[in-house]
């Protein structure tokens, strides 16, 4: 198997903002050694769409509200615009950022944008990857896709278990138009992390455009030539029957009524990971969602 192109970044690039009530100070200690890693994932939809109502900035706290009360330990958000990651990072506490625009390699376009609380985890590594044939290559854009995909990753240390393995995060969102480019994007991100996770945790994030059983799930998560992938279905695993915590649909379109369609926002977990819980959120007030894509979380061990 040849070695798949990347860009990489070492050190603690990122920023780290303290604010927040004493509420909240007081709910965000450090991770303690055996506590669960919480992981969110969110298509937050882009910030310069012209949604009225549901636009940016009249969602902009209430999104960050959400997020603060599951209080994630690794955050993995889509459709990020370069001034939503900043007013994010700006309305949440303890979090540093990883990411870059998709179009550039620097601010230019939606990035797959990371949030790691920073009590928690010490960054080692980071970088991204295109989801084409040329995954090094910036802006690069992938057999049948509309647009350029961007996969961003950082390799971080648990500062509540020295002694554990690296956690390695990989945060991504699928295109949305091109059938053969979500598989062949799977099939990608599969290799990747057989190539650049060995010795780590790998928790994986993203808006994957495509349902349960569909070539994209089962590339990424299915037995395949190589054997049985290094992946779980977190909620899968949590929620062994279909359906039976409800209905899982979710793209809302800003819709809290919407949930009976696909559940195309996944959290995957390399398998020494025991999953303790997975969920998705359904925050609502008045019949309207912060995001015209629900949330999904889990908690990992």
């Amino acid at each position: 198997m040849h070695a798949i192109g990347w860009r990489g970044r070492m050190g603690r690039a990122g920023r780290a903002l303290v604010i927040g009530s004493a509420i909240a100070l007081a709910a965000a200690g450090a991770g303690r050694a055996g506590e669960p890693i919480r992981v969110m994932s969110w298509n937050i939809r882009y910030g310069t769409a012209a949604d009225g109502d549901n636009a940016w900035p009249h969602r902009r706290e209430w999104l960050a509200e959400t997020v603060t009360r599951h209080q994630p330990h690794l955050l993995g958000t889509q459709e990020t615009l370069a001034f939503q990651r900043d007013e994010l990072l700006g309305l949440l506490h303890r979090y540093e950022a990883a990411g870059v625009g998709r179009d550039d390699g620097r601010e230019r376009g939606e990035m797959a944008a990371i949030f790691f609380r920073s009590d928690r985890f010490e960054k080692l590594a980071g970088g991204d990857f295109w989801l084409s044939p040329t995954p090094g290559e910036v802006g690069s854009r992938g057999w049948d896709a509309a647009l350029p995909r961007i996969a961003t990753w950082v390799k971080l240390a648990d500062k509540a278990d020295r002694d554990a393995a690296p956690v390695l995060f990989v945060n991504t969102h699928f295109d949305h138009r091109g059938a053969e480019a979500r598989r062949e994007s799977a099939r990608l991100l599969r290799r990747w992390i057989g190539e650049q996770g060995a010795g780590c945790r790998v928790i994986v994030t993203g808006d994957f455009n495509a349902g349960e059983g569909s070539a994209p799930w089962e590339a990424l998560f299915a037995i395949d030539d190589d054997g049985p992938s290094p992946l779980v279905d977190a909620f899968r695993v949590a929620v062994p029957e279909r359906g039976a915590a409800g209905p899982e649909g979710t793209f809302t379109g800003f819709l809290a009524a919407n949930t009976d369609g696909e559940r195309i926002d996944w959290i995957g977990c390399s398998r020494g990971f025991r999953v303790v819980a997975a969920g998705i959120d359904r925050t609502q007030r008045e019949g309207r969602t912060p995001s015209d894509h629900a949330a999904v979380t889990a908690e990992v061990e």
